[in-house]
């Protein structure tokens, strides 16, 4: 259960994070709604994570999915193009996330 909680933080921190670029400042009322109740969501279901889940692998997973989400919204929903150096670090960042799944005897804690 652990697991689906931290992924929903994860889809609640991502839709707060690219709700903050539509707030324009936090002038606009909705996206600046969006953002409040995104992270206040994210960081509830991350503490309910990290009752059972090692406070290193849980921000591990958190940070890495939710930077590789982001820019995937920043391409799908902004038009943002990244580099090729970009592209490869979001890789490096994705089989770091799944090598700490698959072999990392701290992550099954």
């Amino acid at each position: 259960m652990s697991y689906l909680y931290l992924a929903l933080a994860i889809v609640a921190e991502v839709i707060a994070t690219s709700a903050l670029k539509a707030s324009e400042g936090f002038s606009r009322f909705w996206p600046s709604v969006l953002v409040v109740a995104g992270y206040l969501t994210a960081f509830y279901l991350l503490a309910l994570v990290l009752r059972s889940v090692p406070v290193g692998i849980a921000y591990a997973l958190w940070a890495g999915l939710g930077i590789v989400l982001v820019a995937l919204v920043g391409i799908v929903v902004y038009g943002e193009k990244p580099d090729f150096p970009a592209v490869l670090g979001m890789a490096m960042i994705v089989g770091g996330v799944a090598i700490i799944q698959l072999f990392s005897s701290v992550a099954s804690h």
